[in-house]
């Protein structure tokens, strides 16, 4: 309890007064959270703009950490809802999908792969060395299943540093969001297609007239295994096409290898093996190009390079909500 200000009636009148600013400002906060939730989902409906999008699911996760004491359970809330902020981000763009294709970038990828490839397409070279023709292999399967498995890789390396090493919790978490963050930025900007639609748009060079360019393994594995149950289950998944620079699959886990790292080597070798394995698989599926994958890694050098000089901010913000959580507490 805060020492009771010059002229004020008395303890009596005084704790009333702070009980109601306590429940005030919670309230104020958990309607934040309720707006930011909300948002996205009613976006379409209520003809939202993304930066007002943006604005109030963004400002959720803080609302929560004023709401709500610090525990496990808050942490875990507000990744989850900084994440949900993500996803507005990441799929706007296609809320007008022929307004995207008609701003998306399909040339200058292919350009500086077949550079990168000396004059072939990196990817169209595995392919045409490893992918068997008009089939598949366990191979395809085994980097398919590392594909997918990235969905929960950058989460399952924050919940670990939470649950094991809550030293490095805060530290690894705004590091793997930040390149979330960041990186969905490029997407607005640079609106980039992946290999898979380049191929399908006819800009990559096809070698035989009954062989296409380059296929995307990834759909032909899922389609064979989940039959007619992939098109649904694909269709919930893909949010946004046409957001391939940087790879972001490529960026966040090589942002987990590096945070796990630094929590052991041991966890650093398993982040780094499944970090080159999923490059290794981006580009043989025909889901990303060699020049995704370096943009990613550039953007967590630049992440883990600007750590230093914006640690300040980020610590006054810290403060800041934090001074707001104990004035809420009471």
């Amino acid at each position: 309890m805060r020492p009771r200000p010059p002229g004020s009636v008395g303890d009596g009148d005084y704790a009333p007064r702070v009980v109601r600013l306590s429940t005030a400002m919670k309230g104020v906060a958990w309607g934040v959270v309720a707006v930011g939730v909300a948002a996205p989902l009613v976006r379409r409906k209520l003809r939202l703009r993304p930066p007002v999008v943006a604005g109030l699911a963004g400002a959720a996760p803080f609302a929560l950490c004023v709401a709500v004491p610090r525990s496990r359970k808050r942490d875990v809330a507000v990744c989850v809802l900084q994440m949900w902020a993500y996803l507005a981000m990441y799929e706007m763009p296609n809320d007008d999908p022929e307004a995207l294709e008609r701003r998306v970038h399909v040339r200058y990828p292919v350009a500086i792969d077949r550079v990168l490839g000396l004059g072939q397409l990196p990817g169209v070279r595995l392919q045409r060395a490893l992918a068997r023709r008009g089939g598949l292999r366990r191979l395809d399967g085994v980097l398919v299943a590392a594909h997918w498995i990235w969905f929960v890789v950058p989460h399952a390396t924050v919940a670990y540093l939470l649950l094991f090493h809550r030293s490095q919790f805060e530290r690894g978490a705004v590091l793997i969001y930040a390149v979330f963050d960041l990186g969905v930025l490029v997407y607005w900007a640079l609106p980039t297609a992946p290999p898979w639609y380049a191929a399908k748009a006819g800009v990559i060079e096809v070698r035989e007239a009954t062989e296409p360019a380059l296929r995307r393994l990834m759909v032909e594995q899922g389609e064979a295994f989940w039959r007619e149950h992939w098109e649904p289950l694909f269709n919930l998944l893909a949010g946004n096409p046409l957001a391939a620079m940087p790879s972001l699959h490529f960026a966040t886990s090589a942002m987990a290898a590096h945070v796990l790292a630094d929590a052991g080597p041991v966890e650093g070798a398993i982040g780094w093996a499944y970090a080159l394995t999923l490059g290794f698989a981006l580009v043989y599926l025909g889901e990303h190009y060699v020049v995704d994958l370096l943009a990613g890694y550039a953007l967590v050098a630049a992440i883990r390079r600007l750590e230093g000089p914006v640690t300040p901010a980020l610590r006054a913000i810290s403060r800041g909500v934090r001074a707001l959580e104990a004035r809420a507490a009471g």
